[in-house]
């Protein structure tokens, strides 16, 4: 017994698997078919669709469906039908464009439960519900637990809205065209457009699939009660974006478009259908199917169904395919016209006229596959949306009226969204509605319009929700002669005004307490209070009125400026406007504190009145002269040198920065001398009436001492040349120039006779400012030929005397080696550079005092060997 139980369980939970495996979505659909049977009751005829694999078998098809019926409101049973298969629907794909990749079976098998039931009349309407699991495994936009999670088909009946019963009502009936290729990455169109038998309107909208049943009870009798809980979509999936955020749907037609996921695969697409009758929404109708994705690409013409522009002539085409085309062929379709053609794959046009026109494309694919695409081309420029409001406050309601400019067609629905976050019913399709919101709110409202020739726009408008009507005084606070008579001015909306005062028995003082801009004439200073009511709307406010008897202007004391500077006067007055003219009449600023920039001594008169109260003054403006200051240009000297600053001045006093480098500071010519580079700065001041400083600025540029070294003494052989070699930065002068190449270089050759026994050079280097600095070089004449000449000692102690033990040699043209041993016979230092000798160290340490040993040799201007051998005594 336990073994048969065990095999009838095991076999109940294979099919249910086996069915769940087939199941593709389903909705409900009910039709209003007249009055109950009993009193105050509906007949209605409710059909249920359920879609399956077109491959599923008998056993796998459900040969009864459950319907529940729930109270709209309190989502309690009223009572189950369980109703038998009525008939099937079989949609398959049999046509295939010519130019797809492959041909991905598209067919469904669409089993239809049909019951007619009577309801009672009710305010709260009905929920339907059937539910069932499970779904099949692997759901792209779901992943792979959607084999444990099963559906809910759910539709509304309405009760009473607004006071206004809506049971007489069929619900939409979405058109069956669900066997759409949709290849993956690939441009496509899903068409869940419905049909209303009311004439209801309708809005499509994108929504989240809905859960029911479980494997333990795969068709619940009866179905749970309502609400159900969502599908759980893998992100980045959610009902809205079921397939990708480039996935879709028009609210109007209910097609859905765009760009297909990447990955083939079944995706739970389910549409939402709200129905609206006035302006009042009444029902929402839910469709929800799988849509497979397939791996298949089409490389042929596409195009959207409709092409529009309302803001233009000009518009851009693509071919929707992503297939390989090598060539394209447009026609723009203007009648009579052999140039509205184009080869672009992706062109621009520009349409003469306004109107509607026959779009082709024809292609011709790499492999040869030709084919055709038509759409239609809408020209209607010249659709504006917009919209007015108009209200107090949230206390009343807001009136929104459309204000939609249509230049061709006329405009043909509207969808409101009046941004009451409070509520999801804050949306109407009426032309014009109205709207009461709970509390004051800072939101934005929308509206989506459309046209009879197909135009569809929005626009969306920053909304403020007034807690009260608007109420601006033009001032609040103000001061009027006794003897005058003052408008008080208040911009309002709609509403009742009363004006009232803060002192009792000044009513009379105001010519009308009932209109936004009455005239008071107060005695004494009065606040006067302006209350707005619109309906309820309530808003207050106060503008407090000063009152003098008589006024006073004081013009301030007599001042002194600089000439060309602006003073501000400082005038001390009650008084609301003010008029300034000079000495001579001519009239100078209509304001309390005027800029004036006198370049004379000059009188100022002020005429300041409040009303008719006037009062008068005067004050002197006195104009001294800036001091004068003007020093030499800037200029260069030599380190060392000096140099007199001649300044001229006009002022009683001066003050000389720096003074540091400077002799006599006190005076208008001091000496300067800097050691580096100085700005020198004269400040000069005056006491006849002009408080400020001019100062002149003078730029003393130091050249730095020049360094100029000519070399060693050297050695020549009569009538062979010999280079000096002369450093320093600047332009280089050689005197006396006897015997050189040329004296104008650092590095001359010189040339001597023997009739010469020694001559001497001085080497002059010159640089910036004529700044220079000179060195003197010997040249012997030595007649015994070429040699090298070793001093027999040295002293390098760091005096610059004597401190190196180097060769000085005469026609010799290259040193082989200069070489010093100590008296072990270590070899410590050596070097084949002329002019290189020795420093007395070895590795960086001095050596001792004594005696050294050299060796060097060399080879003359002849080309000769020539050695010398020796030693040299180091002394400390």
């Amino acid at each position: 017994m336990f073994r048969k139980l065990f095999l009838i369980i095991l076999c109940s939970v294979l099919l249910t698997q086996l069915n769940a495996a087939h199941l593709k979505g389903g909705w409900i659909q009910y039709e209003y078919i007249g009055d109950g049977a009993i009193a105050n009751s509906s007949r209605y005829r409710i059909t249920v669709r359920q879609y399956l694999d077109c491959n599923s078998t008998q056993n796998q098809r459900d040969a009864v469906v459950h319907i529940g019926i729930f109270n709209g409101a309190s989502n309690a049973l009223i009572e189950t039908r369980s109703v038998p298969l009525s008939g099937t629907d079989n949609p398959d794909k049999t046509t295939y464009d010519p130019c797809l990749s492959s041909r991905p079976k598209v067919c469904y098998i669409i089993d239809r439960y049909t019951v007619e039931v009577d309801l009672l009349n009710n305010t709260e309407g009905y929920t339907l519900s059937v539910q069932r699991c499970c779904r099949i495994a692997n759901i792209a936009n779901v992943g792979a637990i959607s084999a444990t999670i099963g559906v809910s088909y759910t539709n509304t009946i309405p009760g009473i809205i607004n006071g206004i019963s809506f049971a007489k009502n069929s619900s939409p009936v979405y058109a069956q065209r669900d066997t759409a290729i949709v290849c993956f990455n690939s441009p496509f169109t899903f068409d869940f457009s419905a049909t209303d038998a009311d004439g209801d309107s309708l809005s499509y909208a994108l929504c989240t699939g809905l859960t029911g049943g479980g494997q333990g009870v795969p068709q619940p009798n009866p179905p749970s009660n309502p609400p159900y809980a969502g599908v759980p979509y893998q992100p980045p999936y959610t009902g809205v974006t079921p397939m990708s955020s480039a996935v879709t749907i028009n609210p109007i037609t209910g097609l859905i478009s765009g760009v297909a996921p990447g990955i083939p695969g079944e995706y739970i697409v389910a549409v939402c259908a709200s129905e609206f009758r006035n302006g009042i929404k009444i029902g929402e109708t839910r469709k929800e199917i799988h849509i497979q994705v397939a791996d298949c690409s089409l490389s042929a013409a596409d195009l959207k169904p409709t092409y529009i522009t309302c803001n233009g002539f000009t518009l851009s085409f693509q071919n929707e395919s992503t297939g390989s085309v090598s060539n394209y062929l447009w026609d723009f379709g203007v009648t009579n016209s052999t140039t509205d053609i184009s080869t672009n794959p992706t062109p621009t046009y520009t349409y003469a006229d306004t109107g509607t026109y026959q779009l082709k494309l024809k292609v011709t694919n790499t492999g040869g596959c030709q084919d055709s695409a038509f759409a239609e081309v809408r020209i209607y420029p010249g659709f504006t949306p917009d919209f007015t409001v108009t209200g107090t406050c949230y206390l009343n309601e807001y009136s929104f009226k459309d204000a939609t400019q249509s230049l061709y067609g006329t405009v043909n629905s509207w969808r409101w969204n009046f941004g009451d976050n409070t509520t999801l019913a804050d949306t109407t399709i009426a032309k014009d509605s109205t709207w009461k919101y709970p509390a004051p709110v800072n939101t934005n409202v929308t509206l989506v319009v459309t046209n009879s020739k197909g135009c569809i726009d929005s626009i969306t408008k920053p909304f403020l929700v007034l807690d009260k009507p608007l109420l601006n005084l033009a001032f609040k606070d103000t001061l009027i002669c006794s003897i005058d008579t003052l408008p008080l001015f208040a911009n309002i909306g709609a509403g009742t005004i009363n004006w009232t005062t803060d002192i009792p028995g000044s009513l009379s003082r105001i010519s009308n307490r009932t209109i936004a801009n009455p005239l008071v004439y107060p005695v004494d200073t009065t606040r006067y209070i302006i209350t707005l009511n619109n309906n309820g709307c309530i808003n207050q406010d106060t503008v407090t009125v000063n009152v003098l008897d008589f006024i006073s202007v004081d013009a301030g004391p007599s001042v002194t400026i600089c000439r060309t500077d602006t003073i501000e006067l400082q005038t001390i007055s009650d008084a609301l406007s003010y008029q300034w003219t000079s000495a001579s009449g001519a009239i100078v600023d209509p304001v309390k504190f005027p800029r004036l920039a006198p370049l004379q001594n000059e009188i100022y008169y002020v005429t300041a009145n409040l009303g008719y109260c006037q009062a008068r003054d005067s004050v002197s403006v006195n104009v001294a002269p800036y001091p004068q200051v003007s020093l030499p240009a800037d200029t260069i000297i030599c380190f060392g040198n000096r140099l007199n600053i001649p300044a001229s001045i006009v002022g009683t006093s001066f003050q000389w920065s720096p003074t540091n480098s400077m002799i006599n500071s006190t005076t208008v010519n001091p000496l300067a001398g800097p050691s580096r580079t100085t700005a020198y700065t004269l400040t000069v001041s005056d006491t006849l009436g002009c408080n400020k400083s001019v100062t002149d600025t003078m730029i003393v540029r130091v050249v730095q001492p020049i360094l100029v070294n000519a070399g060693p003494d050297t050695f020549a052989l009569p009538d062979q040349p010999v280079q000096l070699n002369a450093t320093g930065i600047g332009q280089f002068s050689w005197s006396p120039p006897t015997g050189l190449s040329d004296p104008t270089i650092a590095n001359p050759i010189v040339t001597l006779p023997a009739s010469t026994d020694s001559i001497t050079y001085t080497v002059r280097v010159t640089g910036d400012g004529g700044c220079f600095a000179e060195d003197q070089v010997k040249v012997k004449v030595f007649v015994g030929g070429p040699e090298i000449f070793i001093p027999s000692g040295f002293t390098p102690n760091g005096d610059g005397k004597n401190d190196v033990l180097r060769p000085v040699t005469v026609g010799i043209s290259k040193l082989n080696y200069f070489t010093i041993f100590n008296r072990w016979g270590q070899r410590i230092f050596t070097s084949t550079e002329l002019n290189k000798g020795w420093d007395g160290s070895y590795n960086g340490e001095p050596q001792p005092s004594g005696t050294y040993v050299f060796q060097a040799e060399g080879i003359d201007y002849l080309g000769k060997r020539v050695y010398k051998k020796g030693t040299a005594v180091l002394i400390r």
